[in-house]
């Protein structure tokens, strides 16, 4: 399994601790989650929050319109994660 596809299962997962009822069955990776899911900002900040725990990946609010797509968040994890690597 490659980076990229543990980074999509972690946010996945992620999201459906705050919205189990979240189907992505039906999720396009590059439209808003927030919109598609019905994720409210605090949903959405939780969500970051909650990945930042785990990834330790910090995003900014300034950074917030990079990762509104599930496509979106997965790449400025990864990216941020191979910036943080020794």
């Amino acid at each position: 399994m490659s980076v990229t596809d543990r980074l999509r299962d972690t946010v996945i997962g992620c999201v459906l601790d705050i919205a189990p009822e979240a189907d992505f069955s039906r999720v396009n990776a590059q439209r808003s989650l927030r919109e598609q899911l019905d994720l409210d900002s605090f949903d959405f900040l939780n969500l970051l929050i909650t990945l930042h725990e785990k990834l330790g990946v910090q995003v900014p609010e300034s950074d917030y319109a990079q990762v509104d797509s599930l496509d979106g968040l997965v790449n400025y994890l990864a990216q941020r994660s191979s910036d943080q690597a020794p």
